[in-house]
């Protein structure tokens, strides 16, 4: 990490009514998808320490390009993040895949960057690989800082426009957008997990954190949790018999006997 306060630009591209950001049968504002990729990147961004995050987007109106670089730059940003969904035409066609932008000089650091980023949006998607590529977008020209812009699938095919609508999909987004991040810079977390194959970022951390906190299921010697491990018929009765006793103890405590 360059810095001890790491500070990230997250711009969700265009604007609620930005003019032809949608898809062809308009069920899908590019907007949308782009400021929910972007939410989910800054709740797992400020999982790390020392990163801080603004948005140079807001839900509300369509924020000018200048505007947006100039937050990012009068805030002393380390790092620009622009988040969209792309389009081929105004008709449904064929094309696919994730892409992603840097400036067309293809600067040493954001290429890196992107190539991290991109590799991590394929792993977790497996989606059509389009390559890291250079851009004269203003969003990448005018920053002062490292500028990547991700395209994370076409709206404009039938397919993809579906998976641009999921929740699941937006969050996998997300998730490769900071694990790029996250490896180029070597963030660490704030808080650690009790188990070496459950990170803070796993879907389930918070409940498995929880029940291994109240003892009802503990991790195994080799300190993992084995989270997709299926439970055996015991197991199951041990854990059952620690959710009663748990119970139990909690309706002792909070009953006031007269």
């Amino acid at each position: 990490m360059p810095n001890e306060l790491f500070k990230i630009a997250i711009d969700a591209g265009h604007g609620p009514e930005t003019q032809g950001k949608r898809s062809p049968d308009e069920s899908l504002k590019e907007f949308e998808f782009n400021r929910v990729v972007a939410g989910y990147a800054q709740e797992r961004l400020l999982k790390f320490q020392g990163v801080e995050t603004i948005f140079t987007h807001t839900d509300d109106r369509d924020v000018p390009l200048m505007e947006r670089t100039n937050a990012a730059n009068d805030w002393q940003a380390d790092l620009f993040v622009s988040i969209h969904a792309n389009a081929y035409q105004d008709d449904w066609n064929e094309a696919t895949g994730i892409e992603t932008f840097v400036y067309k000089s293809l600067p040493t650091q954001a290429v890196k960057l992107a190539t991290r980023v991109q590799n991590q949006l394929l792993q977790l998607t497996g989606r059509r690989d389009r390559g890291v590529k250079g851009a004269n977008f203003h969003v990448l020209r005018e920053t002062e800082m490292t500028a990547i812009l991700v395209e994370c699938e076409f709206m404009t095919n039938v397919q993809s426009c579906e998976l641009l609508k999921s929740d699941g999909y937006r969050q996998l987004c997300a998730e490769g957008i900071v694990n790029g991040i996250v490896e180029m810079y070597g963030l660490e977390l704030k808080e650690k997990s009790s188990f070496t194959d459950v990170s803070v970022q796993h879907w389930s951390y918070a409940e498995i954190q929880e029940v291994a906190d109240l003892g009802i299921m503990n991790g195994y010697t080799d300190e993992t949790f084995k989270p997709s491990h299926a439970l055996t018929r015991a197991e199951m009765a041990v854990t059952a018999s620690r959710i009663i006793h748990h119970v139990k103890e909690s309706i002792r405590q909070n009953t006031t006997i007269p």
